[in-house]
């Protein structure tokens, strides 16, 4: 058995991706290689090219390929096929399961290492975001698009509710559905993944009376904005500060959601005691002024005004994670053709994310770095360049420094504070004038250089 493990570590350290294999290759599980006839796609394989897909720049089937192409010829002197259907055939036969072991098990590393070097309780931030795939027959039939599409000119829309560590960035979980799930739905079904102790941080799409008292059940608090049709119901109890009150949220035996029998509706209190704090932005360049904030944290001593108006705040950077995963990492848009493909996709970007913030966390701890000043970016870019480089290298102990080195680049990127710094969401680089597809492709007619300017007779 010693010698198969040992085995399966040269073959692991061989492979375009050993920098991440060397980091965190101790807690993924790639599927075994147990297939009834040779294959060059074998489970393990494929497992390992398709991470290094949806890592690299392009992401196509066809970089993967020859990715494996290279390797091979490297490795065994033998030089597969450069076609791509043996490959995606494999991505199909890799199992869902081993890729959701695969996932788990970065998700318990990451929440480990935060175990063993954080203090206090831990803070878990969620929002809900999209992203969109190919327009085919069965995405659309599990993920239809919006409704005010016509038919043939827009594209499958899958909805997910994320769930991140504020302190870390790491992804502890997802729910996804398509665009008929609501994101207060699919965050519910995230709720085994909390934790007693640990608060969670949202923005008023998710603050409701019943999800309050659930997640108190839970031993888990809650910190959000208050919801705008919270106007009724709410008795004041008593006056905890400037813009600070403790107050009770009466239940109303009429407004029952969906989602609570009657009988789970009868056993919540008629009364739910919450805090609620008026936070006041004077900051230019911020949107909102004034707004009010809900928690189940009463204790005034030990969660202050400021202290909880300041974690709010801190909201914000589950938008810039969300960005790291979509943008940075190329998740806004799928590329797979069926839903049983997209769902592997889906998860294997997750496990590359969660594998960059391993070796982010690895790279801030020997060089004592902020991992919030960490540049995922530059991880991403780091890896895409260093993890070529240690094909050549055979020794250990080199291998053991050219980490190092490699850790290093990944500590140095680091990103500038910028204190109150206006993002505007808008672009500076105009878009080509091309026309909208705003029909099917049988039916739309190009009209031709309309980008020219119109002279007047003269």
């Amino acid at each position: 058995m010693a010698r198969k493990v040992a085995c399966q570590k040269e073959r692991l350290l061989a492979l375009p991706l050993s920098a991440l294999v060397e980091t965190a290759g101790r807690f993924v599980r790639p599927p075994a290689d147990r297939v009834p006839r040779q294959r060059v796609y074998t489970p393990w394989t494929t497992f390992w090219l398709f991470l290094a897909q949806v890592l690299s720049r392009q992401g196509t089937c066809s970089e993967a390929v020859s990715q494996a192409v290279a390797w091979f010829q490297l490795e065994k002197g033998a030089t597969p096929s450069s076609n791509t259907s043996a490959y995606c055939q494999a991505r199909s036969r890799l199992p869902l399961a081993h890729v959701e072991q695969a996932l788990q098990g970065t998700v318990d590393y990451l929440r480990a290492w935060e175990n063993e070097h954080g203090s206090g309780r831990r803070v878990c931030v969620v929002d809900g975001s999209s992203c969109s795939m190919p327009d085919t027959v069965h995405n659309q039939r599990l993920y239809p698009q919006p409704g005010a599409q016509k038919p043939g000119c827009g594209f499958p829309v899958m909805r997910f509710v994320a769930l991140f560590s504020l302190a870390t960035g790491a992804l502890l979980g997802t729910a996804r559905g398509s665009l008929h799930d609501h994101e207060r739905t699919l965050w519910r079904r995230l709720w085994d993944l909390l934790s007693p102790g640990d608060i969670a941080l949202a923005d008023r799409g998710f603050c409701s009376f019943a999800d309050y008292c659930m997640m108190l059940r839970r031993g888990v608090d809650a910190l959000m904005r208050l919801h705008k049709q919270r106007g009724k119901g709410v008795r004041k109890i008593k006056r905890l500060g400037k813009g600070d009150w403790l107050v009770e949220w009466i239940r109303a035996s009429t407004l029952r959601p969906k989602w609570v029998d009657r009988a789970l509706w009868a056993q919540l209190p008629e009364a739910l005691r919450v805090r609620h704090v008026r936070i006041t932005v004077r900051i230019p360049g911020f949107r909102t002024k004034t707004l009010v904030v809900a928690t189940t944290l009463l204790d005034a001593t030990n969660y202050s005004a400021d202290a909880l108006a300041d974690l709010y705040r801190r909201r914000w950077c589950v938008e810039l994670l969300l960005r790291d995963i979509k943008t940075t990492m190329g998740m806004d848009i799928l590329r797979c053709k069926t839903p049983a493909l997209i769902e592997k996709e889906f998860i294997m970007r997750l496990i590359a994310y969660n594998l960059v913030r391993a070796l982010m966390l690895e790279a801030a701890e020997i060089y004592k770095k902020d991992i919030t000043r960490l540049s995922l970016a530059a991880a991403v870019a780091a890896i895409r360049q260093w993890a070529p480089t240690f094909l050549h290298i055979r020794r250990h102990g080199q291998r053991h420094a050219h980490l190092q080195a490699f850790l290093a680049a990944i500590a140095s990127a680091t990103v500038p504070r910028r204190p109150n710094r206006a993002e505007p969401r808008a672009r500076k680089r105009r878009p080509k004038n091309y026309q909208l597809l705003n029909k099917p492709r049988r039916l739309f007619k190009e009209t031709p250089h309309r980008s020219k300017s119109k002279k007047t007779l003269s």
